[in-house]
Formats: C-alpha cells, structure tokens, sequence
C-alpha cells in the first residue's frame, strides 16, 4: 500500500512541477504589479513616495517584456498619469496596501533577495504548488484505497486555465486559495475552532474582503449548533466575529481605504488618475443595470457552482455538509454583489473549487464510508 502511495506521489509530483514550472514560464507582468510592488517599496522607503514610484517602473521595465511594459503604461489613461506624477501613483496604493499578508510574503521574499517583480510573482508560483499538495492531501484521505483518483484530479483542476491564471497573474488569489485549502481541512477533520479561526484571519489578512466569507461562516456555524447541538449560544464564536470585525476595521482606517464605492468607481466605471481630485459618484440604479450586464456573462460560473451544489445536496445527507456547500455557493454571489468582474474567474474560482472539495467529500463518505483521519 505505501508502495502504491508512494508511486502515485512521484507520478503527481512530476507532473505538479510541470505544471508549476510552466505557470512560472508563463508568468504576466500586468498593471496590478505596480500596485502590489509600490505597497511592498512603501515600507522600504516610508518617507519618499518619489522614490517609490519610480523604482516600481525602473525594476518592472529591467523584467518585463516590452509589450507588457507598455500594456502596464497605456492600459488606460489613469495608468499613464500613475506613471508621470508619483502622488497620483501614491494616492492609489491604499487599494493594494490593505492586502497586508500578501504584500508581507512579498516583502519576506524581497528581503531574501529576489527582486520586486519576482517577489510578487513568486508567491503566487509557490503558492500553486502548495496548493496542489493540500487538494493532493485531502484527496488521499478521501480516497484512501483509490491510488489515482488523488493525482489525476489535482492534476486535472490545477491543468484548468482558470486556476493556472491564478499563479501567473500579480495578485493574492493563488495566496488565499492556500488558506482556503487548510480552513476546510481543518474544518471536515474537527480540528480546532482557534485554527479555524487563524486560518480565516489570513484570508482576511491577505484579502480584506473575505472578511464576508469569514463572518457569514462564523454566522452560519453559530446557528447550526445554537439549533442542532444544544440550543445554547456559543460565545466563543461572537468573540471571533467580533475580533474579526475589529481587526478588518483597523486595517481600512490604517492604511486610509477609500471604501466599497470608489473601488467600484475605479473599477468598472471610470479610473481616475487622481482620486482626490474627483468624487466617485453613481446612482443605485446605474449600479442595478451594470450588474444585470454582467450577471448575464456569469454563465461558466454559475452552471458549475449548481451543479455542484445540487450534487453536493443530492449525495449528502448530513445537514452540515450541505450548509457548507450553500456557504460556498452564496458566497460566490456575495462577492459578484460586491466586485461583479465576471470577466475574472480567479475572483470567483476560489469558492467552486471548495464546492468541488466539498462535494468529494461528501461522495467518499456515502461510497467509501471513510472518516477524515487526523493528521499525526
């Protein structure tokens, strides 16, 4: 049996670093990166936001390939003027610093000695990697007695594009995807409550915006066992909730977050080149129009995320798994609510594939009968 094992790991590993070196291969220097690499310069020279700019663009223009230096200046008008005048480029960082534990693990392997852009990009190429060994992981111990089962399938979804776009682009996704990966681990194995927690605090920590992950999941596990266990409210979980909220405040009042609207604004309605120079101004109902244009070109995510909700429904009976898969699935909406960039799966692909290891586990429970093992 270990022998079996361990040839399924080789075989995996193998093609895992294919496919991992192949990400690296086809990594993009896009206009986010001077967003990420300013954050991370910001704290190497704190008092000089000249500075800062201006070896954001020299160290991207020695690593990137000409075409993509000047798809970084001439994405739009705004990217040219962040180009041009440091304070308009400074006035934006707020939107990229609040993302602290990604730009601390860019920071930590700037400091090792790679250089800026490498840094940001690196962390997203490992980040793949590791997370092909906890889906590889939880598959194993799904799936004990089925050697190939685990390979084929991690290999297979860290094949898809969607995900590979996630370890090629400058962003945290790939990042946060690791700890989304070790919260349902923990949580389908019973382990702690505070290592739950810990692990959705790095979500947060890294994504500000799972903050509405993290509290509408506190919010559904209190009710569950308030109603299913002993009808006693569990502190301990307000006490999470309400640490959480606080830290996620003291993130945005620290670092000036313009708020919810004006990302929006910038977004998906008109860049501005300086913020302060301009309101970010729309009507509730010119909100309403855009997200019914998009939600039209939301198809992909929406046929996989019923499906697999259905399934999940279909082959589980326990209320808890089934309450975890409505989690995922409605969280996806949330977010489409609040950033409807449906053009970008990575924003969305995080919360399918935790559909899809959820309706795995429910499947190695009703055909396998197995018990999640501990890790020793």
């Amino acid at each position: 049996m270990n022998l079996k094992w361990g040839l399924s790991f080789l075989f995996f590993i193998i093609g895992l670093s294919f496919l991992t070196f192949s990400c690296y291969q086809n990594r993009v220097y896009d206009w986010d990166m001077p967003g990420y690499l300013g954050s991370v310069y910001s704290w190497e020279f704190p008092d000089d936001a000249k500075k800062v700019q201006e070896t954001v663009y020299s160290d991207i223009e020695k690593e990137a390939s000409k075409t993509e230096f000047n798809d970084i200046l001439h994405y739009n008008h705004a990217n040219e003027v962040f180009y041009a005048d440091y304070k308009a480029f400074d006035e934006q960082l707020p939107y990229y610093k609040i993302k602290i534990g990604y730009n601390a693990a860019v920071y930590a392997l700037y400091k090792l000695g790679f250089t800026g852009p490498h840094s940001v990009l690196l962390v997203n190429i490992f980040s793949y990697f590791i997370c092909g060994l906890l889906v590889f992981y939880a598959l194993m111990q799904f799936f004990p007695k089925n050697y190939f089962i685990a390979p084929l399938l991690t290999l297979l979804v860290f094949w898809f594009p969607s995900v590979r776009d996630m370890a090629q682009n400058p962003t945290p996704d790939m990042f946060v995807f690791v700890f989304l990966m070790l919260f349902i681990i923990s949580l389908l194995q019973k382990k702690s409550e505070l290592l739950q927690f810990i692990f959705l605090l790095c979500c947060v920590l890294i994504r500000p915006d799972y903050v509405l992950f993290a509290m509408s999941y506190l919010f559904a596990a209190l009710v569950y066992k308030y109603f299913k266990e002993n009808k006693k409210i569990d502190y301990s979980i307000i006490i999470q909730g309400f640490s959480m909220a606080i830290i996620y405040v003291a993130i945005i009042k620290y670092y000036n977050y313009p708020g919810w609207k004006d990302l929006f604004y910038d977004s998906f309605f008109y860049r501005r080149p300086v913020i302060s120079a301009e309101k970010a101004d729309f009507t509730f109902e010119r909100y309403f129009d855009f997200i019914i244009f998009k939600i039209i070109n939301f198809k992909k995510i929406t046929l996989a995320s019923v499906t697999l909700l259905g399934a999940i429904f279909y082959f589980s009976k326990d209320w808890w798994i089934r309450i975890l898969g409505l989690l995922f699935f409605v969280n996806i909406y949330i977010k489409f609510v609040f950033f409807p960039d449906s053009a970008n799966l990575r924003f969305f692909i995080g919360f399918v594939l935790l559909l899809f290891i959820t309706l795995l586990y429910a499947l190695s429970k009703k055909y396998n009968g197995f018990q999640l093992r501990k890790i020793p």
